[in-house]
């Protein structure tokens, strides 16, 4: 056998060194404690498959025993370049591409474009367009916590709310359907105003749903928020302080629940919120408990709001006159609506062609995504997907 010295990693390192262990690219996080004597911290991989993580993500996480010493998202395994895809795409084809992007609630993402594109082309909106909007997207926003709730009751052990909601759900999805000829991917709502009018009889089955709302989810929330054991999963868990929440630019019910009072329908109103009576929730704590009854309560404002519209519902146009092949002057503009998630922005720049030059979409889930490390770190491993799906990510707006 050669007494030549073996050559290899070890051979180059400076002396007394380690090498540095293997991961992906942009994750930093490695083992700590691993050559001195104490408790050797376990790298624990979560998804990107597991079901828990409310989407297609991956958890890096730092575990000390059962204490979460540090976590990192891994994202971009949902990414369809979606942004780029606008610059190929003509102002009333894009739609059909942001409803992919937040998939639970894709009247948002396309009121927040058409908003863009109005303001750069100097669209006038008919009134009753502007109040169907809103509709539609009061709607959404109650389907999209729909399937938040209950699946947040799953996370915390409890099976039985997520049956009885997706009962109220399918209710209002019909109703969507009936309007837009979609349960998901609408493609309703277009620059100028929407695709068609209200279809004659929606009042029956909207009101239908407006009879048992406010009592089901009553209901729910005795079942849930009234359960001992939800409560001691949800309470005092996950805080995020008012301070954190503006730091990573968090928005929506996740900052409301810290109690900052910021709605875009209040802060700067858009569609028909203007003319319309409601509260905007806010919690104390700041903690996983809070942002369950934050979402909660804007279901039954939801509820309210749309009761309203229905009543208030005025005649006229439900759009403009608006040519095929729109070409907004060169400009640069941004547009936001309240999304379930919070701000969704779109910044747009046009060139003065029939294309957006740029488009960039703000994705609330992905701002409040960003304070999971801060978030996770310091709890146990049994609370992280509750704190996680407190959160109410998706990641098809996150990762575009």
């Amino acid at each position: 056998m050669s007494d030549e010295p073996v050559t290899g990693v070890q051979s180059i390192l400076p002396e007394g060194t380690q090498p540095t262990p293997m991961l992906p690219k942009g994750l930093k996080r490695v083992p700590s404690g691993v050559d001195q004597l104490a408790t050797e911290h376990l790298i624990l991989n979560v998804g990107p498959q597991h079901p828990s993580t409310h989407g297609v993500l991956h958890m890096l996480v730092e575990l000390d025993g059962e204490e979460v010493i540090a976590a990192e998202a891994d994202i971009g395994f949902l990414h369809r370049g979606i942004e780029k895809l606008a610059e190929s795409r003509r102002y009333h084809q894009m739609g059909t591409i942001l409803d992919r992007a937040d998939y639970v609630s894709g009247f948002h993402t396309e009121t927040a474009f058409a908003l863009a594109t109005e303001k750069l082309a100097e669209i006038e909106v008919p009134r009753k367009a502007s109040w169907i909007r809103s509709l539609v997207m009061e709607l959404n926003r109650c389907a999209s916590h729909y399937v938040w709730l209950g699946p947040v009751g799953m996370d915390a052990g409890a099976m039985a709310p997520f049956l009885y909601l997706m009962r109220e759900r399918e209710m209002i999805l019909d109703v969507l359907e009936a309007i837009s000829g979609s349960r998901m991917m609408f493609n309703y709502v277009r620059p100028g105003g929407v695709v068609r009018d209200l279809p004659a009889g929606i009042d029956a089955p909207l009101r239908a749903w407006l009879a048992i709302a406010d009592k089901y989810l009553g209901e729910t929330e005795d079942l849930l928020g009234g359960n001992e054991i939800f409560r001691a999963r949800m309470k005092g868990v996950g805080v995020i302080a008012p301070e954190t929440a503006l730091a990573f630019g968090m928005s929506g019910a996740c900052l409301r629940s810290s109690g900052i009072d910021f709605d875009l329908r209040k802060a700067r109103p858009y569609c028909a919120y203007g003319e319309i009576d409601f509260d905007v929730p806010l919690g104390t704590v700041g903690d996983a408990f809070d942002r369950y009854k934050v979402r909660v309560e804007e279901i039954h404002q939801s509820v309210r709001i749309v009761r309203q519209l229905l009543d208030g519902m005025p005649e006229g146009e439900h759009t403009s006159k608006v040519a095929k092949a729109l070409r907004p002057p060169a400009g640069e503009v941004y547009a936001a609506v309240e999304s379930p998630r919070g701000e969704l922005g779109i910044h747009l720049i046009s060139d003065g062609g029939p294309t957006p030059y740029r488009l960039r979409l703000r994705s609330p889930a992905y701002y409040n995504l960003g304070v999971a490390d801060e978030l996770l770190a310091g709890g146990l491993i049994a609370d992280m997907i509750v704190s996680l799906g407190s959160l109410d990510i998706v990641l098809g707006e996150i990762d575009r």
